[in-house]
């Protein structure tokens, strides 16, 4: 079960890497845009997200009372918050065929964000 847990865990972070990468492709050598890329990287994230955080798979001697519910659903509001960022920008891009600056360079701050929560948050 634990290995099954940490195969998730890779998932997850694969669904983190292509979300900040394909943001940071577009941050620092591209024309600032919202793409398909971004939002099939925050869907692996969040399914995988929410795989991690069922209490299943846990070590000998450790209950579900003990699971961190706080930082949970702290990174969940993160979540939502940049899938949030990510639609608007996309209907801005699509009407106006631009990303307003602050929803895009947010996106990529809220990602940064949830995962320092992730790593030191303890």
């Amino acid at each position: 079960m634990e290995t099954l847990r940490h195969i998730v865990l890779f998932v997850h972070l694969i669904g983190f890497a292509v979300l900040f990468g394909s943001w940071a492709v577009q941050a620092f050598g591209g024309k600032r845009e919202i793409t398909r890329l971004m939002h099939v990287g925050i869907s692996i994230a969040a399914v995988a997200g929410l795989a991690l955080a069922a209490p299943w798979g846990l070590p000998e001697g450790v209950s579900a009372g003990d699971m961190p519910y706080a930082k949970i659903g702290t990174k969940l509001v993160v979540l939502i918050a940049i899938g949030a960022l990510l639609g608007i920008g996309q209907a801005r891009q699509r009407k106006s065929g631009a990303v307003p600056p602050v929803l895009f360079w947010a996106v990529g701050v809220l990602t940064l964000v949830n995962a320092g929560i992730a790593v030191l948050w303890r």
